[in-house]
Formats: structure tokens, sequence, C-alpha cells
């Protein structure tokens, strides 16, 4: 039985993939980390006693997750990488799996430092840096870092019954990432790169297709819908929504070749910046049989609050898919 966990880290993703075999657990992936906090100072307080938020690390702790055999990261941004500290507190990591691996010498980042560089440069330093400090705070939690080169497909049977299929976005964004991240950690910030860095982090978005049970899954890391547009979409049962279901993450077009049975949002509720997007929340619900979100989102007319700490979702074996509420 393969059980997937979109966890409720509000503002953020991550998302937890399991085989169970005769009870136990054979196989564990997390999917990113989700953000360092559950409450940003951007957003508004929460304040309903009902909330399900829950730290990714912590989550793992409750489950009785103590090892990953796979920790994948899609991108750097802070809502997917902030909370990579606390995982590796909860946990121990056979693979780390990205597309940039900090150096090993990397001296603290301090972006909030008196370094004379914009609110956009210092927020992707701040990112690499809750990166880099994770990692450097927990020395020997993660047996093994992986950099994809980003050139190509990755496929990677993950047990004999689970494969993953693992998507990038233009090949030319990789080596420019790197080179502007080892340039930083090496002492040399240059504002414009980082800045132009900042704009397209999502593009590099990683995205992954899981195959079981004659079932697939695909989550969309934040790559938005454009960022698709050169892939052959075959058709999936559950999708896990990109970026957040904002305005520019999925199309008519990208759901009509999708055309899965089930999305999943991962998203805070009542954020300010119109994620999920209430456009998309429609067009989801008018494609999709069954949308669900990992935080106790509320739209006037389309979307009564669910308050939960993950959702989840059980495949068995013979491809059946049953939901827990």
């Amino acid at each position: 039985m393969l059980l997937l966990d979109f966890i409720n880290v509000g503002n953020g993703d991550s998302t937890l993939v399991r085989e169970i075999v005769g009870g136990a657990q054979t196989f564990a992936m997390l999917v990113d980390c989700g953000h360092d906090c559950l409450t940003r100072d951007d957003h508004p307080p929460l304040e309903d006693g009902r909330s399900q938020r829950i730290f990714a690390g912590d989550f793992l702790r409750e489950n009785g997750v103590e090892h990953l055999d796979l920790l994948l990261l899609t991108h750097f941004h802070r809502d997917h990488v902030g909370g990579l500290g606390r995982v590796l507190e909860a946990v121990t990591v056979g693979e780390l799996v990205s597309t940039y691996t900090p150096p090993a010498d990397a001296a603290p980042l301090e972006p909030d430092g008196d370094n004379g560089l914009p609110k956009a440069a210092r927020n992707v330093l701040r990112c690499m840096e809750f990166y880099a400090a994770a990692l450097r705070e927990h020395p020997g939690r993660v047996a093994r870092m992986t950099q994809l080169p980003g050139d190509r497909q990755e496929v990677r049977r993950l047990t004999d019954g689970l494969t993953m299929d693992i998507d990038f976005g233009e090949p030319a964004l990789y080596p420019r990432q790197k080179a502007v991240c080892d340039a930083a950690f090496h002492g040399v910030r240059d504002r414009y790169d980082l800045m132009h860095w900042g704009k397209v982090m999502n593009v590099s978005s990683l995205r992954q297709r899981l195959h079981y049970g004659g079932r697939d899954i695909v989550l969309g890391g934040d790559a938005f819908a454009a960022t698709w547009d050169n892939d052959t979409l075959a058709p999936c049962d559950i999708l896990k929504v990109p970026h957040h279901a904002s305005l520019t993450s999925v199309n008519r077009k990208f759901l009509g070749l999708l055309r899965p049975e089930m999305a999943v949002v991962s998203v805070a509720s009542e954020r300010p910046d119109e994620r999920p997007h209430p456009y998309i929340v429609s067009l989801l619900q008018a494609c999709v049989p069954e949308v669900c979100f990992t935080d106790a989102v509320a739209i006037a007319g389309l979307v009564e609050p669910a308050y939960h700490k993950s959702v989840r979702i059980e495949i068995r074996e013979d491809g059946s898919i049953r939901r827990w509420i």
C-alpha cells in the first residue's frame, strides 16, 4: 500500500510518501520540508483554535517516522526548505536529492547583516542559508547528498512497486543557480545576479510523477503552468496543484491533459496574496471531481474549511484509492 500525506504545514509544501507492506513501513520519502514557521509576519495571525497546522518534523515524529530513505527538495524557497532543520532533528536521511548542494566549507551567508543588498537579493540569501544552516547544524544526519544536473529526466525505481520520474525546468537554469549560489557562499554577492535568480527560482522547481498500483501521482512543486508546455502530459489520478493554486499555477489545457480524479492544494488559509486564487479554485472544481486543501481554506460560495493535519490518501496494490478524512 502507498500512503500519501500532504502535510498541513500552513504556508508551504511538504509531502510524505510511504510504502506499507504487511503493516510495516518499508520505504519513506519526503518531498520538501515546509516553512520554518507556521505563521508568517506578513500574513494574518493564526487565531483559530481548531487549526491543525504542524511542522513537517513534528508530523514525522507523530507518525513514527525515524528515517527517510529519500528527501527531495524541489527548489529552495523558504516555504519548501525552511523546515529542513526541524526535519533533520526528527529523522535521519539516506539520500538528500536536489539541484544544488552547498559547498562543504560554506560560511554563514548572514542575509540580514549590513550588506547593502536590496530585499529581493537578501531573500535569496535567506533561503539558501536555511538550507545550508540545517546541514551545518545537523552533521551526520544525511548519509548522502545527490545534486541532479537538470539536463535530462531522472527515472528512479524506489521499491519493487513504486517508481518516480523527476522533471526539470529549462536546463540552463541549473548551472546558473550553481554559479550564483557558489559565489554567494564564497563571499561574492552580486545584487543583480541574486535578484534575477530570485525571479526564476519557481521556474527551476522539480516536478515528480509517481507510479504505483497502476496509478499516477503528479507532484507539481512550484512550477507554473507555462513550465509544462514542452512536456507530454499523460493523464494522472492525483495532482498536487503547483504553486499553491496561484493564478498562473494551472490552466484549462493543463487540467484537460492531466485529467486528475483528485487535486490537493498545499496552502495556508487566509493568505493575503490570493493563493489559492478563487478563479483557479473554481477551475479546479469544474475540471476535477475532488479538490482538497491542506489547511482550513474558506472561500465564500466555493470552499468550506476542513481541519486536519494532512490530506491522507491511500493507494492499495490493486489500484483502489481511499482518502482519509
